[in-house]
């Protein structure tokens, strides 16, 4: 898709591998004017989320970029060996030797940076929720007036018509876990009316990180995101237990349907969220509750893909 004036857009990301990879996505793409990234310490320890976000951004040369951290503790917190697993990241050798020293001291809390930005925006914003959606509804619950200058949310949640990817204590294996990590929020989120697309485990489905891709991400990895995005995703092969879970481009696929919808099937339907339960954080189709939100129904997995290459087929010019 090509416009001649480009979106602003906030992100608000959870730390792990593929939220970065989101993140260099946006600076990549010619339609996107990235204006803020907060962080939620979800699946991710903010202090590593916070170091990894600040390294890409210097190696794009776009440090001029303001970072925000939520103080936040999820209802149903992520399992602590998937939010310790990102500090590798930092550790890889593409990113060791960027100091983010000097920067530290200019991150903020995320409900400043989500304020401030909406606050000063001359036209409507554009947010991307790779993670939970508690910091947005913090903000809109402090002012929600706020809600007038979001043009679109796009939030990488929900499992409409398929089975979650929740497997915990006493949780029927229904939700999916950004919005079970914080399901009162998530409930929260749909009485603000905002223009919501959710893209949910229904499209996310359709393209796990497979070993196929990676050897094709593996062929131009003489450009620096492609060798970048290759390192991330191999971190992430026993991240979970295959036995049990695929690691899928879930974050990856929300954000590139701000530049590729076409390659999406969507339906607008109403929802609605369990906030407690054995079900708690899951999200159903409930006609008559006035809660309308876009879902992506599927994707043109071959259009994804071949965009990734596209966009990833490339390094940075400073």
């Amino acid at each position: 898709m090509t416009t001649s004036a480009k979106i602003s857009v906030l992100l608000d990301h959870d730390g792990s591998a593929d939220d970065f990879l989101s993140m260099v996505l946006l600076l990549l793409m010619d339609n996107v004017d990235l204006i803020g990234v907060s962080i939620t310490p979800a699946d991710c320890y903010g202090e590593n989320a916070v170091e990894t976000t600040l390294k890409l951004l210097s190696k794009a040369g776009r440090l001029d970029i303001p970072v925000g951290l939520g103080n936040l503790h999820g209802i149903n917190a992520f399992p602590s060996e998937w939010r310790a697993r990102p500090k590798i990241l930092n550790a890889l050798p593409l990113l060791i030797n960027i100091d983010t020293t000097a920067s530290l001291s200019t991150v903020v809390s995320s409900q400043i940076l989500l304020t401030q930005k909406l606050k000063e925006a001359e036209a409507p914003v554009s947010i991307l929720l790779t993670g939970p959606c508690t910091n947005l509804v913090q903000v809109l619950a402090q002012d929600p007036s706020l809600a007038q200058k979001i043009g679109s949310v796009v939030w990488m949640a929900g499992a409409i018509d398929v089975v979650g990817n929740v497997r915990t204590f006493n949780h029927d294996g229904s939700a999916e876990w950004n919005v079970f990590w914080d399901p009162i929020s998530s409930a929260k989120l749909l009485q603000y009316s905002l223009p919501l697309t959710f893209i949910p485990l229904d499209a996310t489905n359709a393209v796990p990180v497979t070993f196929d891709f990676l050897k094709r991400l593996a062929l131009q990895s003489n450009h620096f995101y492609s060798d970048l995005a290759g390192q991330f995703w191999a971190t992430t092969i026993d991240t979970i237990p295959s036995y049990d879970y695929t690691y899928f481009m879930w974050d990856v696929l929300a954000t590139s349907y701000l530049a590729i919808p076409e390659a999406f099937t969507t339906e607008t339907i109403e929802i609605d969220i369990l906030s407690s339960g054995p079900g708690a954080g899951r999200t159903y189709r409930k006609p008559g509750s006035g809660q309308w939100v876009t879902i992506a129904t599927g994707v043109n997995k071959d259009h994804f893909y071949t965009y990734l290459l596209d966009k990833f087929n490339q390094s940075p010019t400073t």
